[in-house]
């Protein structure tokens, strides 16, 4: 039986169906459900693309833009860009050499969480050959990237696990 909306009603209890007529009408259920998840997917996809196109001038990108107008074209861009880059360096040492001892657990939990995200992303990156052509460096790239964050998850379970272990009560 079929509903308004296209979809197959399943008909259990009813007289004179057969066990096979309702196994048939699950099946389609199951392919309808299908058909529509993929549906969704791919809209999530393109959405997804296209919000990646719009953002694809980064903050940096913009501050060393208008930095280079403001200046009349005497500092360029990419200097700019590069002393972001080498502050952000500094302020990290300092912020990660400032931390107690005792706070490390908790901030490779953070680095955990933070590696999961770009597991998640990577993973988008390498099944990006399904979405659009010629993606075979989006592919590699995020394979490197999968790898890279799986050891750096492994590694902080590792590290975490250890630096637990210094605070149980020894045997």
């Amino acid at each position: 039986m079929a509903n308004p909306a296209g979809g197959v009603i399943l008909a259990q209890n009813a007289p004179g169906v057969s066990d096979a007529v309702a196994q048939g009408a699950m099946a389609q259920n199951a392919a309808e459900g299908a058909r529509m998840a993929a549906e969704v997917a791919r809209q999530a996809a393109e959405a997804a693309a296209a919000y990646a196109q719009a953002a694809q001038q980064s903050y940096a990108d913009i501050a060393g833009a208008t930095v280079h107008t403001l200046s009349g074209g005497a500092i360029d861009p990419f200097v700019f860009q590069l002393a972001i880059f080498v502050l952000a360096v500094c302020v990290g040492y300092y912020v990660v050499w400032s931390v107690t001892p005792a706070l490390h657990t908790p901030l490779m939990s953070v680095t955990n969480a933070i590696s999961s995200v770009i597991v998640v992303g990577a993973l988008l990156a390498v099944g990006v050959d399904t979405v659009a052509e010629g993606t075979g460096w989006a592919r590699g790239f995020g394979f490197v990237g999968l790898i890279l964050a799986a050891v750096n998850i492994f590694g902080g379970f590792l590290v975490t696990s250890r630096m637990l272990a210094m605070y149980s009560k020894k045997k």
